[in-house]
């Protein structure tokens, strides 16, 4: 059974580390570089990027994500965590930072404020889901080595990706009950 952290600076600790556990894993909450060690994967939950970068950056953990990734960590970012995942942002603050590892750009809050959050039916990776978007990015460009999970109207835009051991999504699906998500990262984790 993998053991997979949870990014636990802000955003949806408990929502994911449920989650993970109903998808087969054994899941802990992550703070520091000495615990970032002890797992086979992450998830960077949704929350605010800003914020979680300041956090990274306070609590040291920015380039030990960096190193870790770029390693082979395998991750999977909902909302906020695809914007960290992301090596490049648009309509980001003055400096903000990433983790970076996926070869896209991010567009932050791209779906709206907070009023505009909708609900949605969408394809991920071959199966019909449903997907809460709560201030929500979307993916404007993916490079070559990128995989389109899926899609979500209104504009046929991009909301799931795959690069490796790297996966996110634009939206929360550790609010809807619903696991295939978190069990299509745990089999990644398998499969590695």
């Amino acid at each position: 059974m993998p053991t997979i952290g949870v990014l636990a600076l802000q955003g949806d600790v408990r929502e994911h580390v449920r989650m993970l556990q109903e998808a087969g894993a054994s899941a802990t909450a992550v703070r520091r570089p000495a615990e970032l060690d002890a797992v086979d994967g992450l998830v960077i939950p949704g929350g605010e990027s800003t914020t979680m970068w300041k956090l990274a950056e306070t609590f040291d953990m920015l380039q030990p994500l960096r190193m870790r990734i770029k390693e082979g960590l395998p991750a999977y970012g909902s909302c906020a965590g695809m914007i960290m995942l992301a090596d490049r942002i648009e309509d980001g603050v003055a400096g903000q930072q990433t983790i970076g590892g996926i070869d896209m750009v991010v567009r932050r809050n791209a779906f709206g404020r907070q009023v505009h959050s909708f609900e949605s039916d969408l394809d991920f990776a071959g199966e019909r889901v449903h997907a809460v978007f709560i201030r929500a990015p979307w993916v404007e460009s993916v490079g070559a080595d990128v995989e389109v999970l899926g899609r979500c109207e209104p504009g046929d835009r991009i909301v799931a990706v795959r690069q490796g051991p790297l996966l996110a999504t634009s939206f929360h699906p550790e609010l809807t009950g619903d696991t295939r998500v978190h069990r299509y990262f745990v089999d990644m984790l398998r499969e590695l």
